[in-house]
Parts: C-alpha cells; sequence; structure tokens
C-alpha cells in the first residue's frame, strides 16, 4: 500500500494505529462506539482490517479485556484462523502513543471524506 500525500503514513498504518486506538484499554467503551461511527468499514482496504472494524463495531460497548477476549474467536469464524490479534496490535497502547492513534483514525476519517464513492457506495456494490 502507498503513502498517503500529506499524511506520512501507510494506508495500512493508518488502519492498525485506528484499530489499536478502538482496541485500547486507555479510552472508555462509550468512546470506542462513537469514534467507531466516525467510519465505514468499506474504508479499510486491508480485509483482515475490515473484518476486525466490523466485529468491534458489532461488540458495541462492552470492557477493552471483554472485547480482546473475543475479538480472536469472531475473527477467526468470519475466515482467518490465523489471526493473532497481538500481532494486530502490537506493543500495548502507552498513553504516550493515545495522540497519534487519534490522529490516524481523524486521518483515516478525513480521507472518507474525501472519497464520495466510498461513502455513497451500498453494500455489495462495485464502484
Amino acid at each position: 500500500m502507498g503513502m498517503i500525500p500529506s499524511y506520512g503514513s501507510s494506508r495500512e498504518q493508518l488502519e492498525r494505529d485506528t484499530l489499536r486506538l478502538l482496541c485500547s484499554e486507555l479510552i472508555e467503551p462509550e468512546t470506542r462506539e462513537r469514534l467507531s461511527s466516525m467510519l465505514r468499514a468499506e474504508m479499510f482496504a486491508d480485509s483482515l482490517n475490515r473484518i476486525v472494524y466490523e466485529e468491534i463495531v458489532g461488540a458495541g460497548a462492552v470492557s477493552t479485556r471483554r472485547l480482546k477476549e473475543w475479538l480472536p474467536g469472531r475473527v477467526t469464524l468470519r475466515g482467518f484462523p490465523d489471526f493473532e490479534l497481538k500481532e494486530l496490535l502490537g506493543k500495548s497502547g502507552a498513553p504516550e502513543d493515545i495522540d497519534r492513534l487519534f490522529e490516524s483514525l481523524l486521518d483515516l476519517a478525513e480521507l472518507q471524506e474525501q472519497a464520495p464513492e466510498v461513502k455513497n457506495k451500498a453494500l455489495g456494490q462495485s464502484a
């Protein structure tokens, strides 16, 4: 995946950092719901990242601990038998990382706003 102009990060890194934020113990479950509602699943170019995002949204306002227990099994059932949550999330989110993770989510949301064909596309339709 290429670099996102003016963002200095690859699309894949923005997606992974967004998922790290949504799985962070540093945000409340209700905050996770509000943040995840800023995005659409179609904005995740990587199919594994998209599945993880859909499962996070589907989990609702559960505790982060519960989400992390539940997520690997759900992703495996969606066709990724080798899924490792720790590998996807990387090191535990340090408080000083949280600003960068928030910026990644906001950058991905901004890309969504700049891509009307994704924003207006119905699920299951090709562009």
